[in-house]
């Protein structure tokens, strides 16, 4: 049950990710562009959180996960502190 609610946080990551990135290419907005790459780093920390708890067990993938869901903040922070538009 578990890893279906982890599986169902990815998915749903990714679809933001991809519906985000879509409308940035659309439009043309920065904003989104920077979202849609947020998205898609926290759609790379829900997979490690699988892959930590259900794959490979004995390896510690913790500050892996850490640091990319520090990067995806990172990047809608820059999105929002430098994108005028």
């Amino acid at each position: 049950m578990v890893l279906l609610i982890y599986a169902l946080c990815a998915s749903t990551a990714l679809a933001c990710s991809v519906l985000l990135l879509l409308g940035a290419r659309r439009t043309g907005s920065r904003m989104l562009f920077w979202s849609g790459l947020c998205f898609a780093g926290l759609t790379l920390t829900n997979l490690l959180v699988i892959a930590d708890h259900y794959l490979f067990r004995e390896v510690d993938l913790g500050p892996l996960r850490l640091c990319s869901g520090l990067l995806a903040v990172a990047l809608l922070l820059y999105g929002l502190i430098f994108e005028e538009h």
